[in-house]
């Protein structure tokens, strides 16, 4: 029972920080698509909630301190600024698992002034991790079976 827990505890973690190390988890470990779905999901939406309340305090409170000052307009923050403008809070949340981690998705909303709308946040997000968690699982789980064939 503690092995079962701990690799649920090992998903959910990881995807706190890296979206896709979940389902890679969850496959290495030989845990469940739908198991491995839940507990990625759980993991992103920890994140989000984290960073979308105490973003602006973490922010302030330790990024300043590790991090020297750059310059306001690097090439970084000008893609950003741009794939807002573009897509969006939606655009944001639904490539959060794709090109952002979910801390860095959450980060980025909050950078940008999307904090003042929190039940579309976590309904985008939510939408993003559930979508992204089943592509995601489901193609890496899918790979066992493409290997083996093409074995024989």
């Amino acid at each position: 029972m503690a092995e079962v827990l701990a690799t649920y505890f090992s998903i959910y973690i990881l995807s706190m920080v890296k979206f896709i190390a979940g389902p890679l988890t969850g496959f290495a470990t030989g845990t469940g698509i739908l198991e491995t779905c839940i507990f990625t999901v759980l993991g992103m939406m920890t994140s989000v909630f984290l960073f979308s309340y105490f973003g602006k305090f973490l922010r302030e409170r330790f990024l300043k301190k590790w991090f020297a000052k750059k310059k306001k307009f690097s090439r970084k923050n000008r893609r950003f600024v741009t794939i807002w403008k573009r897509y969006g809070l939606f655009g944001i949340a639904f490539l959060t698992p794709v090109l952002f981690s979910p801390i860095g998705g959450a980060v980025l909303i909050s950078s940008l002034g999307g904090m003042s709308h929190k039940k579309k946040i976590f309904a985008y997000m939510l939408f993003s991790a559930s979508f992204w968690s089943v592509i995601y699982t489901t193609l890496i789980h899918q790979v066992k079976y493409l290997e083996l064939s093409s074995l024989f």
